[in-house]
C-alpha cells in the first residue's frame, strides 16, 4: 500500500510538472507579438549565418536552437559569448544577425558581447525572460520568453524557462521552414546520416533483396517445398509467380505456422490453397519512406513486401521492413 500511495504521489507530481511546462507555453503563445515576424524578416533577409549565444542552460538551448536552424534550411552557429571574447567573434561576417538567450536579461557575458555586435552591424534578437531588463533594452528586437512560476519543488531550475526559451527558437525555425518552402528532400539532403534521410534520399531498389536470393515458388509447389524454399532464402516469405514470373501471391513465416497449428493434414495441400492472393507490393522506384508507410501504417503491419514492376506486376525482389533499418 506504501509503494502504491509512494508510486501515485510520483505519478501526480510528474503530472503536475509537466502541466506547469504546458501552461509556460500557452501563456506565451499568448503573447506573441509583430516582432517574432520581424525577428522572422531579419533571418530570412539575411544570405550569412545566424550567431546563437547564451551562457549555462541557456548556452544549452541556444546550442540545440542553432542546430535546429542547421537542420531545416538557415546556417547557424553557437557562440558561447565568453570565447567570442577571447577571440571566437572572429566567426562573424558583417551583418550575421546573433539571437541571445537568458532568462534574466542580465547575463553578464551577454552584456559584454553586445557591444562589439554593434560594431559587427549585427542586428540582435533577445529571447528573454524580462523585457525590461538591460540585455532587452539593448537588442532590436524582444521576444518575452517569461514565465510566471519554475516547474521544479523550489521553483528557481530553469524548467519551464528552457522550455519557453527552446520553444521560442522552434517558432523561428518553423517560420522559416515554410516561408522557405523547406521540403523533405531539402530535409533529406541535410540528413544523409540518419535515419529520416535514408527513407527520403533511398529507392526500394537500392536495398531490396533480389530475385536471385528470394524464395520464389509455383501455385502447385507442396508445403513442403514451400518449407525449403523458405530454409534456403530466409527472408520471411515465398514469392508465388506464373511461368511468366507475374507475381500472383505470398506466403509468410506467419502463414506457415498458423496452417501448421490447424487441423487437419497439412502436408498435401498446394501453394494455391494457402497463398495470399494478390497481396500489398512495391515498386523499385518507390522512397523507402513510401514503403514504410504501406508496411507500417495499417492495422495488421506488414513485415516483407515483394517488388514488382509497375506496369506488369512482374516480380523483381523482396524488401523487409528490417532492411529500411540498415546501413546503406
Amino acid at each position: 500500500m506504501i509503494v502504491e500511495e509512494k508510486l501515485m504521489d510520483c505519478v501526480e507530481f510528474a503530472q503536475g510538472v509537466l502541466e506547469a511546462e504546458a501552461r509556460a507555453l500557452l501563456q506565451m503563445s499568448q503573447r506573441l507579438d509583430g516582432n517574432i515576424t520581424r525577428a522572422a524578416d531579419i533571418l530570412l533577409n539575411h544570405t550569412g549565418k545566424v550567431v546563437v549565444s547564451g551562457v549555462g542552460k541557456s548556452g544549452y538551448v541556444a546550442q540545440k536552437i542553432a542546430a535546429t536552424f542547421s537542420s531545416t534550411g538557415t546556417p547557424a552557429v553557437f557562440l558561447h559569448p565568453a570565447e567570442a571574447l577571447h577571440g571566437d567573434v572572429g566567426v562573424y561576417h558583417p551583418g550575421d544577425p546573433t539571437i541571445v538567450l537568458s532568462k534574466s536579461g542580465t547575463t553578464v557575458e551577454i552584456m559584454r558581447l553586445m557591444p562589439m555586435l554593434m560594431q559587427f552591424k549585427s542586428p540582435i534578437i533577445a529571447i528573454v525572460g524580462d523585457s525590461n531588463s538591460p540585455i532587452a533594452r539593448r537588442a532590436d528586437i524582444i521576444l518575452d520568453a517569461s514565465v510566471s512560476c519554475e516547474a521544479d519543488p523550489l521553483g528557481i531550475v530553469p524548467t519551464s524557462s528552457a522550455i519557453a526559451s527552446m520553444a521560442m527558437g522552434d517558432v523561428l525555425a518553423c517560420i522559416l521552414m515554410k516561408r522557405r518552402r523547406f521540403q523533405e528532400k531539402d530535409f533529406a539532403l541535410l540528413h544523409p546520416g540518419g535515419q529520416l534521410g535514408r527513407n527520403l534520399l533511398y529507392c526500394v531498389n537500392e536495398v531490396m533483396h533480389k530475385l536471385s536470393s528470394v524464395a520464389v515458388i509455383s501455385q502447385d509447389t507442396d508445403l513442403r517445398q514451400v518449407v525449403e524454399a523458405m530454409t534456403k532464402f530466409p527472408l520471411g516469405a515465398a514469392c508465388v509467380v506464373d511461368k511468366n514470373g507475374i507475381l500472383l501471391g505470398i506466403i509468410t513465416d506467419g502463414d506457415i505456422r498458423r496452417l501448421l497449428l490447424s487441423d487437419g493434414d497439412v502436408r498435401k495441400l498446394k501453394v494455391s490453397e494457402m497463398m495470399i492472393y494478390n497481396p500489398v507490393v512495391s515498386y523499385p522506384n518507390m522512397l523507402l519512406a513510401d514503403a514504410l508507410r504501406i508496411m507500417e501504417d495499417r492495422k495488421s503491419k506488414i513485415s516483407v513486401l515483394p517488388v514488382v514492376e509497375h506496369t506488369s506486376n512482374k516480380l523483381l525482389g523482396l524488401i523487409r521492413l528490417h532492411d529500411m533499418y540498415q546501413p546503406g
